[in-house]
């Protein structure tokens, strides 16, 4: 029987997500759903000091605004006790040792190495201890920290399911430091603990986690697991090429405050560094079906707010009635929105548009001549089918204006403004008292 592909998202509740976190949540949701898998939020927590409830909170939102609901949420707060049998089980098998040195002295230790031309990697002093010297170090009260050791005999080797076959020469890497002097937790272990757990088949990440993972591999070996697949994403970069600071602030707050649609944000960030051409694709099941990994390319991928907010104004364009209605003006029906949709960017704006329908508009000054032209619009104005079209078919007839000449002066005084929504589909909204009204108003000037 194939086994259920099991992704996982496992942010740090210490802040909001942001576009890169967000990216990776939906690589993620994409690559269980199409599989017919199963998405796994892990909120890593093991961090009291930083970790708050309200970015708990905040994670849950956004994944919510985005339609990227999990299957299930664990939080690793709440499996310390798994750490902790793991840990021993590693340690009886000896492969964690306590070591002492401060900060202060393994900075040193680094710069004397760089110094020399050397790899800055752990020497291992800690290994050489004697017993009584590391009494002695318990004794002066230094609680050791603890690292992994891994086994340099091995060079570490995968197929990564975005870079192609990695190797890593273990010896070239530092034993990870799993958990500090004061018995928490960091990353490296609990997450393979976790990744055995939760039978997590697919681990993808950003490319910042490659030289973790020559190192979970072990972790998981060592546990007598085997690893799951990897794949490591490039990195989001701004469109100026570099990693910005901007890029770490934009949250899905942030995108919601300026109008942006889920469904637009989701767009761009499924196919941002892929292949496949970025389209303003409303349906999720598509994006689904096209997603692939071998599309993915190595290059930092570019997050441009000039792309997405043309995304946006192409996905509001698609969007129905329902989709909307809640959040349109009062007094708004289907028709005015399909009146005004094709003018806006964002649904936000239309409010600004609906005004021109509920008034008053504020109307240029025209010439004695264009308010002529208009005083004989309000006689000729009936109302109809297709109010606009017969409008405009009778003024041509009898003034012999066409074109811009013809149109632009009835626009102007309806609704104040030289572009807008269609004419045809505005005309019936504005209704024929209030659009007579307004003609008679502007040949008066």
């Amino acid at each position: 029987m194939a086994m259920t592909t099991i992704t996982r998202f496992a942010p740090s509740p210490t802040g909001r997500l942001h576009v890169g976190n967000i990216r990776t949540a939906l690589h993620n949701w994409m690559l269980a759903r199409k599989a017919g898998g199963r998405f796994v939020l892990r909120i890593d927590d093991t961090d009291a000091e930083r970790s708050k409830e309200e970015y708990v909170e905040a994670i849950r939102e956004d994944l919510d605004w985005l339609d990227l609901a999990p299957d299930v949420e664990e939080r690793q707060s709440a499996r310390l006790a798994l750490y902790e049998d793991a840990f021993e089980k590693l340690r009886a098998a000896g492969r964690i040792y306590p070591a002492y040195e401060t900060q202060q002295e393994l900075e040193l230790k680094r710069k004397i190495q760089l110094g020399r031309g050397l790899p800055p990697i752990y020497d291992r002093a800690a290994l050489k201890l004697t017993d009584d010297e590391r009494a002695a170090k318990e004794a002066e009260g230094i609680a050791p920290h603890w690292r992994f050791m891994l086994d340099h005999e091995e060079a570490i080797t995968w197929e990564d399911g975005v870079r192609g076959p990695q190797k890593f020469d273990s010896s070239q890497l530092s034993d990870p430091v799993i958990r500090r002097a004061d018995g928490s937790w960091l990353y490296m272990l609990p997450s393979a603990v976790d990744d055995i757990d939760m039978g997590i088949t697919d681990v993808l990440r950003g490319e910042d986690h490659v030289s973790n993972t020559a190192v979970q591999i072990q972790m998981f070996t060592a546990l007598g697991a085997a690893p799951p697949r990897f794949a490591h994403e490039a990195l989001l970069v701004g469109k100026e090429g570099k990693l910005s600071k901007r890029l770490g602030s934009l949250g899905c707050d942030a995108f919601r405050e300026r109008g942006t649609e889920p469904e637009a944000l989701v767009a761009l960030l499924a196919r941002l560094g892929t292949s496949q051409p970025v389209e303003p694709i409303a349906a999720r099941e598509t994006l689904v079906n096209t997603f692939d990994l071998s599309t993915f390319g190595r290059a930092p991928a570019k997050f441009d707010d000039a792309e997405l907010d043309r995304i946006n104004t192409a996905i509001v364009h698609q969007f129905d009635y329902a989709r909307v209605a809640d959040r349109l003006p009062e007094g708004m029906d289907e028709a005015a929105w399909h009146a005004i949709r094709p003018n806006l960017e964002r649904v936000g704006d239309a409010g600004e548009w609906w005004s021109i329908v509920t008034g008053p508009v504020e109307q240029p000054a025209f010439d004695d001549e264009t308010r002529a032209y208009l005083a004989q619009a309000a006689e000729a104005l009936e109302w109809s089918a297709n109010p606009w079209g017969d409008l405009t078919a009778r003024l041509k007839n009898e003034t012999g204006r066409k074109g811009k000449a013809l149109f632009l002066p009835l626009r102007q005084a309806l609704t104040g403004m030289n572009h807008g929504p269609d004419m045809g589909e505005l005309l019936p909204l504005i209704g024929e008292t209030e659009a007579r009204a307004r003609l008679q108003s502007a040949a008066r000037g």
